[in-house]
């Protein structure tokens, strides 16, 4: 009684709170107690109603299933139960929301998922323990099992990492009671691999066990003994021992029952010919057989007893430790489903009026889409696109996802309230996106408070509502001789109760089902009343009159959904601070409406409404259309230009990274590799004077000078197979630099030296991705090499790369001067794409391959002409070109201490 006393008054506190009056005053004392009454009254049915409300509305926006959505990533049947049921924890503050949130993220964090095995739902266990039942040896080891892999959880969490990234995790199961001293009891009184309770349980048992052992060994000898002697004397056809009614006998032929005179017979077979007779010595020791098996049982019962009494005991440890495992569970589902939807990690608006710059709106939430919309199309994908790989946090809490085409996916929309905006219209035509847009709004509302990711991009930001109330759908009930608009109205009524100053209140088609002109003045007074009483509202409306709110209020914010006049199609998109028109009649005729009634409609609308006004609206709205679609244009040709410039920037970075490091990478492994080959020449010219100083002893001296030469002749040999050749040296300093391009073909060893193509440029973890045929795979960069070209060619590619290292360690001394000089034109920085060399080619071909490179060349770029030194003909033909051509600017030498190289602007 003291336990229910203390949860009823735990349950009401926030909401009741009674004062007791003076004791001196008897008039005070009843008129208090009179108003505390009929406030506690009022109190507990708003409570119920705003429960109810929320219920409600939870069922409209479809929280249960995105509640079955996160049950498919659930471990434990706890968590699938509660997903399902849709039971899993909302926060009731910001603060239990942000600390739900943390643990989703840390579990996105966790670079392998947590094993569960062994944890069971032992809720039902627990509770018959403490309803006095006694627990059989299963349901003691599924205890036992699920505090052992309580454990593992905690030990697993720990061996992750002792960062405070997942200190969210570690923090929900350090304050738990693990119980290893009731684990363990059971441990030592059960083995549950045979579920059987050991002898060592108890010393009565031991005890009992034993002597029944003993008493069992002399029964069975002296039963044995007797079916020989049986047997021996045609009594049966072979010794038989058997059981029957709990006791050890014989089996003896009827005809022969006279073998075992003074038995007793405790069964016949089924054609009485066969006796089952407990012979007259063994009466005493199947008594003793049947009181020894009567007192195990009772033992047993009693160590059963005992340990269910100890879990009795521990059951609020028990049961405190079971939420907290589920709690990890749904942090895991949330990542999971975080991961199977590309989702980004949403953030509390603040609540304070010290609103930054860049927080200037309450909720700015980019390209979301409908979690339900979302899930039929992802379960449309294939099997191995659906997962994402390991690496997903990109650490600004937004998953890495990759990109997809969207013809089959719903339209992302954006939406932006300001802080001061307390009511929001939407406007736009039927089948539009209206009521879908306000239901994603909801239930992103609902997944923020349960500490869930959003199908969103970069980093959505909400507020905290406490109550999420909603008006959707028809209200008709035939039931409560309720009409759609009194339905409305009636629910209307109940929202408007129970709405505080932190509550998101969505309403469709606010005012509808009634006359046109006193649905708008009720709606107007209901949206007036909603803006000083609640956090947000967001109604949908067809009627122009509420749309203009917003020009008497700025606390009124608009937005209409998108419609297509090309296309007479909605394309769900919406345009926040515009008014849209119902297109009632666009949409109509694209749905093969009788053209005479759409012509006749056409007039009637111009009559009731002005021709200038509606000629300057659709100029205004076309107008506004032509400016985001050129605006978006503008965006689309700025991303791809710095995609671009992103893409040379890698590229120079890439090569100029660790230059010192990488060549002195290199110098190490040419030494190795020059020691280890010196030790295999030294032991070879070793065993040549070794095996000529054997000889020199067994030959004449006219022999020697021949013995001197073979001698001579073999170190000679050696000292030749191991001198390199200049063109094997070019071509291995060339294969070190070598930097494979995108679609160049390169020999790779993994396919048999096979010609495959580079897909993507080498990675930081020095691999690169090729195609063979319909194969692609990863390969390391020394498993491959490029295709060879004739020795004057590697040795110019390799002058050229040795050049271009050089150019790029000088870049840092370039002078501000010369910088300031080429800002139009972007860096000057030699790359494989504006390098053209024209060494060893004849006059014609070198002028043909530069006109070629300068009229392939951009606006505003350089191009790096290397011609050489030589005899200097190429290098005046090439100046020459260069001077007469059109599309160049000026050209001049790359640095003063090279020479052989030109850099040349085009316009």
């Amino acid at each position: 009684m003291n336990l229910f006393n203390c949860n009823c008054k735990c349950k009401f506190n926030n909401f009741l709170t009674i004062h007791l009056p003076p004791p001196h005053s008897s008039l005070c004392n009843r008129r208090t107690t009179r108003f505390s009454v009929r406030f506690s009254s009022e109190s507990t049915h708003r409570i119920k109603l705003a429960e109810s409300l929320q219920s409600e509305t939870l069922k409209l926006l479809e929280w249960p299933a995105v509640c079955q959505q996160l049950s498919s990533f659930t471990s434990t049947s706890m968590g699938y139960a509660a997903a399902q049921s849709a039971r899993i924890p909302v926060g009731r503050t910001p603060d239990e929301s942000s600390r739900l949130l943390s643990q989703t993220s840390a579990a996105v964090a966790v670079p392998r998922p947590l094993d569960f095995t062994g944890i069971e739902d032992i809720s039902p266990i627990v509770d018959a323990s403490v309803a006095g039942g006694i627990l059989s040896i299963r349901e003691l080891c599924s205890v036992k099992r699920t505090l052992a892999a309580a454990r593992f959880l905690l030990q697993q969490l720990e061996e992750i990492d002792f960062s405070e990234r997942y200190s969210p995790l570690k923090e929900i199961l350090h304050s738990c009671d693990f119980l290893v001293e009731l684990e363990q009891k059971i441990e030592f009184c059960i083995d549950c691999s045979f579920s059987v309770i050991l002898d060592r349980a108890s010393e009565d048992l031991e005890i009992i066990r034993s002597e029944r052992k003993r008493n069992m060994d002399n029964l069975e000898s002296l039963l044995k003994q007797l079916s020989i002697q049986v047997f021996q004397g045609g009594g049966f056809d072979r010794p038989l021992v058997t059981k029957r009614r709990s006791r050890l006998c014989v089996a003896v032929r009827a005809s022969h029952r006279s073998l075992l005179p003074n038995s007793v017979i405790l069964d016949t077979s089924s054609s009485g010919s066969t006796y089952f007779m407990e012979p007259k010595e063994a009466v005493e020791l199947n008594n003793m057989e049947v009181k020894l098996s009567s007192s195990e049982r009772v033992e047993e019962q009693t160590i059963l007893s005992l340990l269910t009494s100890e879990i009795a005991e521990s059951n609020m440890k028990i049961k405190h430790l079971l939420d907290k495992i589920l709690e990890i569970d749904l942090a895991f589902a949330r990542a999971a489903h975080a991961q199977w939807m590309g989702a980004a990690c949403p953030a509390l608006s603040p609540r304070n009026c010290n609103i930054s710059q860049s927080e200037h709106l309450s909720i700015n939430v980019e390209g979301i889409q409908h979690p339900l919309l979302l899930e039929s199309s992802l379960r449309n994908l294939s099997t191995d696109v659906s997962p994402r790989s390991p690496d997903l946090d990109q650490g600004n809490g937004v998953m890495n996802f990759e990109t997809k085409s969207h013809a089959h996916f719903p339209v992302p929309i954006d939406i932006k309230i300001g802080h001061g905006t307390k009511v929001v219209v939407i406007s736009g035509p039927n089948t539009g996106g209206k009521t879908a847009s306000m239901k994603t709004l909801g239930l992103a509302s609902m997944m923020l408070k349960a500490g869930m990711y959003l199908p969103a991009q970069n980093k959505p930001r909400l507020p905290w509502f406490d109550l999420i109330l909603a008006d959707i759908g028809d209200q008709q009930s035939l039931e409560q001789s309720l009409s759609t608009f009194s339905g409305h109205i009636s629910r209307l009524r109940e929202i408007l109760e129970v709405a505080s100053r932190e509550s998101l209140v969505l309403i469709d088609e606010i005012g509808s089902g009634t006359d046109p002109s006193e649905g708008v003045a009720l709606s107007e007074s209901v949206l007036q009343y909603l803006k000083d009483r609640v956090n947000l509202a967001v109604v949908t409306t067809h009627y122009a009159d509420l749309t203009r709110l917003k020009e008497k209020d700025n606390q009124f914010e608009t937005a209409a959904t998108e419609f297509s006049l090309e296309t007479l199609q909605p394309t769900y998109r919406i345009l926040w601070g515009s008014m849209g028109e119902s297109n009632a009649l666009n949409i109509a005729k694209s749905m093969g409406f009788d053209e005479r009634i759409i012509e006749q409609a056409v007039l009637w609308v111009n009559k009731l409404r002005p021709d200038k006004q509606q000629e300057q609206k659709g100029l205004l709205y076309r107008s506004l259309i032509e400016e985001r679609d050129r605006l978006e244009s503008q965006a689309i040709e700025a991303a791809s230009l710095h995609s671009d410039i992103m893409i040379i920037y890698n590229e120079i970075n890439n090569e100029t990274q660790d230059l010192d490091g990488r060549e002195a990478a290199l110098i190490a492994k040419e030494t190795h590799e020059i020691q280890q080959e010196a030790r295999t020449v030294k032991n070879e010219i070793q065993t040549i004077v070794q095996r000529f100083e054997s000889q020199l002893g067994n030959v004449s001296a006219d022999e020697i000078n021949t013995l001197v030469k073979k001698a001579e002749a073999a170190i000679a040999s050696i000292v030749e197979a191991h001198q390199p050749s200049k063109d094997s040296l070019v071509r291995e300093i060339g294969q070190s630099l070598y930097t494979p391009q995108v679609g160049e073909q390169v020999y790779v060893k993994a396919f048999g030296n096979k010609l495959a193509t580079v897909v993507e440029e080498p990675g930081n973890d020095d691999t690169i991705l090729v195609q063979y045929g319909k194969i692609r795979v990863r390969v390391g960069r020394s498993s491959i090499r490029p295709i060879p070209p004739d020795a004057s060619s590697s040795a110019a590619t390799l002058k050229t790369q040795v050049q271009r290292i050089r150019s790029l360690r000088d870049l840092g001394s370039l002078s501000e001067a010369s910088k300031n000089q080429q800002d139009s034109y972007g860096p000057v920085l030699q790359t494989s794409k504006n390098t053209v060399d024209l060494r060893g080619l004849r006059v014609e071909d070198a002028s043909h391959q530069l006109n070629i490179a300068i009229d392939s060349r951009a606006p505003n770029s350089v191009i790096f002409v290397i011609h050489g030194m030589g005899s200097g003909v190429v290098k005046e033909s090439a100046l020459k070109l260069l001077r007469d051509h059109p599309r160049v600017v000026k050209f001049e030498e790359e640095s003063p201490m090279n020479y052989g190289c030109t850099v040349a602007y085009i316009k």
